[in-house]
């Protein structure tokens, strides 16, 4: 079935309706949706290659205003829409630590969801049942999303068509080594501030 829907995802990149498909995808795996907007985003950057921060910046927006319905969908429905939409994706366990990470490193928290490959429709969804304040869970969608679709974007503008199956192939281990740096970089600074 997800083969299918990946299928289906890539053979927007080859209509008319490529650009609004790449945002609305964006825009339902913020909250719910399984195939990620970067298999989209790919496809249409390697396609043209000077239009690559374009697409980054409409996934990037897709995906922030999907998150706000992800957040929505927690605080308004939780208990009718978004326990199904968590449970789909077996986020379950994993509420009572995202709770935690809310609790602990707030901002940090949602953004470090936001780079990983980690489903962030259900850090969406768990910010609004949990009340985490709105204007940081944008700032730190904002900021996430952005880096991750960027990234994307800029190494096909840089590389072209031969970054494409580097990054296919390795995207969840390059989105979780930058994890490690963004936090290694966060400790260093905190023992050079303190």
């Amino acid at each position: 079935m997800i083969r299918r829907l990946y299928d289906w995802v890539l053979h927007w990149a080859e209509t008319p309706y490529a650009v609004p498909a790449l945002f609305l995808l964006a825009f339902a795996e913020s909250s719910f949706f399984p195939i990620p907007p970067d298999v989209l985003l790919i496809a249409l950057a390697v396609s043209i290659p000077r239009k690559s921060f374009l697409y980054a910046l409409i996934c990037t927006t897709g995906s922030v205003v999907g998150g706000m319905l992800g957040y929505g969908i927690g605080l308004f429905a939780y208990d009718t829409i978004g326990v199904q939409i968590v449970e789909f994706y077996h986020g379950q366990a994993v509420m009572a630590k995202i709770q935690f990470w809310y609790d602990t490193y707030g901002f940090w928290g949602i953004l470090v969801a936001a780079i990983t490959p980690i489903p962030y429709k259900v850090f969406t969804i768990a910010s609004g049942v949990f009340h985490f304040n709105f204007l940081t869970f944008v700032g730190a969608s904002i900021i996430g999303r952005g880096f991750r679709f960027f990234f994307v974007g800029g190494l096909i503008f840089l590389f072209g068509a031969s970054i494409r199956t580097f990054i296919e192939k390795y995207f969840d281990i390059l989105a979780i080594l930058f994890t490690i740096l963004l936090i290694l970089g966060f400790v260093v600074l905190k023992f050079i501030v303190h």
